[in-house]
Formats: C-alpha cells, sequence, structure tokens
C-alpha cells in the first residue's frame, strides 16, 4: 500500500495545475443550486478524459453526475463533490475546491487503476448543499442503494477530522395585512411588516430560552412596497437548527408560534410554509475517521480539535444517515477567516486554496484505496453505522 500511496501522490501532484486551473474556472462562474450547468458539465468533461464512464442528470437532477471505474468485484466507494455558489458572493463557501477535490482524487485512482484492489470507485456530483437539498434528491433516486461509504472533504481555516453538523428546517412566514395611507389614514391600514418585526422579536426572546446548540436566524424578504403605504403584505425566511431532529421540531414549533403570536397581535393574516428541505446532522464514524487521519498525516497535515462553537448544516447528514459518511475539513484559508464570507470567497483561489485542494485530493484518494483494500475495514464502518443507528 506505501507504493501505490506514493504513486496517487505523484499522480495528484502532476494534476495539480489542472485541478487548480478547473477550480479558479469555477469559481470565476459562480452558479447556484440546480442552475451549476457549467461547473458540472466541466467536471463531466475532466472525468471522462480521466476514463470514468459519466452518467449525467442522475436521480432526474439536471446537473448531478455519476462517474464510476469498475475494477471488478468488491466494495463501492464514493466520492462527493459540491459546486453550487451563494447568492450574492458566489464561492464564499469554497466549493470549486471541494468538487475539484473531488474529480482529483477520482482522476488520481483513475491513473493508478492497474495498481488499485478490486472494487467500484465513483465520483458523485451532489448539486445545491447551498439549502437546494441535492443529495436528498440523490438519496431517494436511488443514487447512493449500491455504495458501501462515502466520503468528502470542505474547505475550513483549520484541518478538523470531524465537526458536528446540526439538522436544520426552513419556513417561509407570508403575513397579509391591509393597506393604507401612513399619514392620511394609517388607522384604516393593517401593518404587515410589523407582524414581521414582531416575529424577529419573538424569536429573538426565545434564543434566550433553548439549549446552546439551537440556531434560529432570519430575514425580510419582503418588507412592503413603499414609506407612506402601511404593507400590505410582508414575509421572511427562517431557519431553525438543532443538534437532534426531535430538538429541532421543538424550537421549530416555538418559532411558528412567535410569527402566530405577531398575526394575533397585529391583525394581520398568516400564512406558513415549510420549505422540503430539512437536512439532518452528521452522524460520526470512527472507523472512516480514523483511515483518513491516518493518510492525512502521512503526507504531513496535522488534523486539529474543533470549535464546538462554529456549528453549520449540510445534506451529507442525511446521507451519513443512509450510509458510513464523513466530511473532514481541510485548510484553504487563512485561520480566523469565517467561511460564507467574501473573504473566504477570495481565499479559495488563492495559492494556500490550491495546497488545500492537493492535500484533500491525495487524502480522499489514499482513504480510498485503504477501503478497497481491506474489505473488513467496510464492513467495520457498516458495523459501527448499524450499531449507531
Amino acid at each position: 500500500m506505501s507504493a501505490l500511496k506514493d504513486a496517487i501522490g505523484r499522480a495528484v501532484d502532476g494534476l495539480a495545475d489542472e485541478l487548480e486551473s478547473l477550480s479558479h474556472r469555477i469559481h470565476a462562474n459562480p452558479e447556484l443550486g440546480y442552475q451549476e450547468v457549467k461547473a458540472s458539465g466541466w467536471l463531466c468533461e475532466f472525468l471522462a478524459a480521466q476514463g470514468f464512464k459519466v452518467e449525467k442528470g442522475v436521480a432526474g437532477v439536471e446537473t448531478a453526475f455519476r462517474a464510476t471505474i469498475d475494477n471488478g468485484e468488491g466494495p463501492t466507494i464514493a466520492v462527493l463533490c459540491e459546486y453550487d455558489a451563494l447568492p450574492g458572493i458566489g464561492h464564499a463557501c469554497g466549493h470549486n475546491v471541494i468538487a475539484t477535490s473531488g474529480v482529483g482524487a477520482g482522476a488520481a485512482l483513475a491513473a493508478v487503476r492497474g495498481q488499485l484492489p478490486k472494487g467500484r470507485i465513483q465520483v458523485i456530483g451532489t448539486p445545491a448543499e447551498e439549502g437546494g437539498g441535492g443529495k436528498m434528491k440523490l438519496v431517494e433516486g436511488g443514487v447512493f442503494k449500491n455504495v458501501d461509504c462515502a466520503m468528502m472533504i470542505h474547505g475550513f481555516d483549520r484541518n478538523v477530522l470531524h465537526a458536528d453538523l446540526l439538522g436544520i428546517v426552513r419556513v417561509n412566514f407570508d403575513f397579509t395585512g391591509k393597506a393604507a395611507h401612513a399619514a392620511a389614514d394609517p388607522w384604516e391600514g393593517v401593518n404587515a411588516l410589523d407582524a414581521v418585526i414582531q416575529t424577529f422579536n419573538a424569536s429573538s426572546a426565545l434564543r434566550q430560552q433553548v439549549r446552546p446548540d439551537v440556531r434560529i436566524h432570519g430575514i425580510i424578504t419582503n418588507g412592503g412596497q413603499a414609506p407612506n403605504i402601511i404593507p400590505e403584505t410582508a414575509s421572511a425566511t427562517f431557519y431553525v437548527r438543532a443538534a437532534t431532529l426531535d430538538y429541532m421540531w421543538e424550537v421549530y414549533k416555538k418559532v411558528v408560534a412567535c410569527a402566530e403570536g405577531a398575526a394575533r397581535a397585529t391583525g394581520a393574516q398568516l400564512k406558513t410554509v415549510q420549505l422540503p428541505t430539512v437536512y439532518e446532522p452528521l452522524r460520526r464514524n470512527e472507523t472512516l475517521l480514523g483511515v483518513f487521519k491516518a493518510n492525512l498525516e502521512r503526507i504531513g497535515a496535522t488534523p486539529e480539535a474543533p470549535d464546538p462553537n462554529r456549528l453549520g448544516s449540510s445534506d451529507i447528514g442525511n446521507v451519513s444517515q443512509v450510509m458510513p459518511a464523513i466530511q473532514p475539513y481541510i485548510k484553504i484559508a487563512e485561520r480566523g477567516t469565517p467561511i460564507h464570507s467574501r473573504a473566504f470567497a477570495e481565499a479559495a483561489v488563492k495559492p494556500l486554496a490550491r495546497q488545500g485542494l492537493v492535500t484533500a485530493a491525495k487524502t480522499l484518494a489514499m482513504t480510498t484505496a485503504d477501503l478497497l483494500a481491506d474489505p473488513a475495514l467496510v464492513r467495520r464502518a457498516k458495523d459501527e453505522f448499524a450499531a449507531a443507528k
């Protein structure tokens, strides 16, 4: 395995310029969830050139793909890619690096195919992580049905093996009031914006009475049409997160009650629409994390302990609920750079991002090789998953 891993490392180094160029191209052409036509196309072209059999539009999702190398009977190991951008600030979550790390790992494994143990390697393109639930659609569409283990990385300001991801539910609150002249006849109106503001105030007070892992945050999506018109309609979107689904739903009901109370207080009518993309918490798999850690350290990177106060959510959590799956974090930005910021978007194309991309591709590929070489490791990961479930 040592010789094989050395060959994998050399293969990634040989591809580094091409991978960085692809990463920069995706970064320069940010596409929102389910609109990643360019990114998906470029990634598929790259994988096809490495000898993968590429299937586009899997599970009926236009910008999803599955690329496979079948090396005979054995485990099926999947490496996942994300490539959607954030509205307004582009690749401020570094998905350009996630995508190219994944295809880079696949390309390195393809380059040493003749030395690989038996099994199947799949590189799976998963659109719309930023709220669209692409992985949920792929799980429901059976894309992961025959996969034994899945893995991906996420860019960060340090190397971390595992960070807990919260479950998340999203909800729209649409309030309807009554328009009136804001100066001449304000008493004739019912102010829908007041209902939105009271929802925010009540939710802010609620934060004092929930567990530390809970996150409640929202934005006003419609605040009225003009200052001299009592807002007839107003809307807000809220996210509710928690470490367990049971508690998430408990807090969700309280946030909905905040909106209902605001409607009663102002006289507005309320329409509550829960969005279908419910992300589940990420389940740990120590077996897979241990293999990844050994390979990360093999190439000279040292993982750090996670910061328990930095919490997020992702649809990789949904994958981890149906099979062993991991999402370690790889350093691509200077320490202290917050994700979902313009600074992180800028960092995602700097030299440190190239270094993280290469580290991630090597570690993902070496971990895949270990799992192919030792089906007992795969069984152990699956046994651990089953016991935890």
